[in-house]
């Protein structure tokens, strides 16, 4: 970790969350404070663990919990070599019970429909969505729930 971001942590953290979940993903957004809250309204997460934020109101990580699974995240930090860069290449998976649920709570949120729920070729009920912070999310759920 590069020496003055260590300069700007409090000398003594929190013992860290459980991790759930064998592979985490770890989304750099521009807004971690805001996503946050979206992530909350949009999919019911839970704030695990927050690094507090800087002077310019940014975190170097923050730990969610969404639908059983951990969701990390941070700001980029230009100056410490984590630029702003464009999501893209990957999309997130909710396999969830009640997509109708899921999905009108992340609509309501704010999310854009990238993709309409629909039943598809596998059997299952499938749609995305895309968050403020250009992130795409996926809700996937067999065709006999919600």
């Amino acid at each position: 970790m590069d020496q003055d971001m260590m300069t700007t942590l409090p000398e003594k953290l929190p013992p860290a969350p459980p991790v759930r979940g064998g592979l985490v993903a770890y989304l750099q957004v521009d807004g971690v404070v805001q996503a946050i809250d979206f992530y909350r309204r949009a999919f019911g997460a839970e704030l695990a663990f927050m690094v507090p934020v800087d002077d310019q109101g940014r975190t170097m990580h923050a730990h969610l919990y969404v639908n059983g699974s951990s969701v990390m995240l941070c700001d980029p930090y230009p100056e410490h070599g984590h630029p702003r860069v464009r999501p893209e290449g990957f999309t997130m998976q909710l396999v969830v019970d009640d997509i109708d649920a899921w999905w009108r709570r992340a609509v309501d949120a704010g999310a854009e429909v990238v993709l309409p729920v629909e039943l598809m070729f596998w059997g299952d009920r499938y749609g995305q969505v895309r968050d403020p912070f250009g992130i795409l999310w996926a809700m996937n759920a067999p065709a006999t729930a919600g």
